[in-house]
């Protein structure tokens, strides 16, 4: 089976950008449209800190070419307020909020965990057991969603969709093998974050696709990534989308050994993080390039991103 590569950023409405890497003059509302013909995907991250519409997805989803897909980032309410406990209705509700009206362009849903959020087997077992995997039950869990979301459109959401889920821890307990086997179980990737040191850098393959999040490798949020790192990261994608490890790989000690898809391909997702002092396009953009996945990006006139990308 074959897999794909998608090379992004996280969010794309940032002031500095402006001016920048994006063109002077370039309108507010064609940001987006700008970036996804840079980009092969990008992080939703208004979708953390409020409940987006149904209209703002599918105003998304428009705007980008066929191909494009966008991860989304779960509710920040049920991962840092309620930490995991009663969310069975904020689930529903960040369910029935629209995230669907992305269709085809819906990639992986990220659920980000804070620093003080330590691993707890049977809480994250039971939070894993209620995320739906399917258009159909994720269907079934938006019907108990509150009241005001339940709109016409609610429920519009495929039986057959596919969902895929990862998660970001930041706390050192989660540093257990039985956090792996837990993740594997459940066919949930484990996010590779490169924190600049920060918080943990874990490389554990436990779900059938990678998702990476570069936040800067010398200073959280701002520092860019060099010839030498990228050509790093590039030769850990080559081997990820193969189903390998590679030998230098963070593991866990005493974590079960990989699970693996169909022919051990995996799709691997690397959004950059690192948009503080404007790295994030650039670095994004010459990951690309080295993984010749510049060239397959949809051109559409007027909108065509300029610059070397150094």
């Amino acid at each position: 089976m074959s897999s794909k590569v998608r090379i992004g950023i996280s969010g794309w409405r940032y002031a500095p950008w402006r001016g920048d890497f994006y063109p002077r003059g370039l309108a507010q509302k064609d940001e987006l449209a700008f970036a996804s013909r840079a980009v092969g995907s990008i992080e939703i991250n208004g979708s953390f800190y409020a409940l987006q519409t149904p209209e703002r997805y599918a105003g998304w989803a428009a705007q980008v070419p066929e191909g494009f897909v966008f991860s989304v980032k779960a509710p920040r309410f049920i991962t840092h307020v309620r930490r995991l406990r009663d969310i069975h209705e904020p689930l529903a509700n960040f369910l029935a909020s629209g995230l669907f009206q992305l269709r085809h362009k819906l990639g992986p849903i990220l659920w980000q965990f804070p620093p003080s959020f330590k691993f707890d087997p049977a809480l994250f077992e039971q939070f894993l057991q209620q995320l739906p995997h399917h258009g159909r039950t994720a269907r079934q869990l938006a019907r108990q969603c509150s009241e005001r979301l339940q709109r016409d459109d609610y429920l519009d959401i495929p039986a057959d969709a596919l969902l895929r889920h990862c998660v970001e821890i930041r706390h050192a307990s989660f540093i257990d093998p039985a956090f792996v086997e837990l993740l594997q179980r459940h066919n949930i990737a484990l996010v590779v974050a490169d924190t600049a040191g920060k918080w943990p850098w874990i490389e554990e393959l436990c779900g059938d696709f990678v998702y990476l999040r570069l936040h800067g490798d010398q200073q959280l949020y701002s520092s860019g990534y060099g010839d030498q790192a990228l050509e790093r990261w590039g030769q850990r994608i080559e081997l990820w989308r193969q189903g390998r490890q590679p030998a230098d790989a963070r593991r866990i000690p005493g974590a079960p050994g990989p699970e693996r898809g169909p022919g051990g391909a995996r799709d691997v997702y690397c959004y950059f993080d690192n948009d503080t002092k404007v790295r994030a396009p650039y670095d994004a953009r010459q990951l690309m390039e080295r993984l010749g996945l510049a060239d397959t990006l949809t051109v559409q006139p007027g909108l065509v991103p300029q610059g070397d990308w150094k």
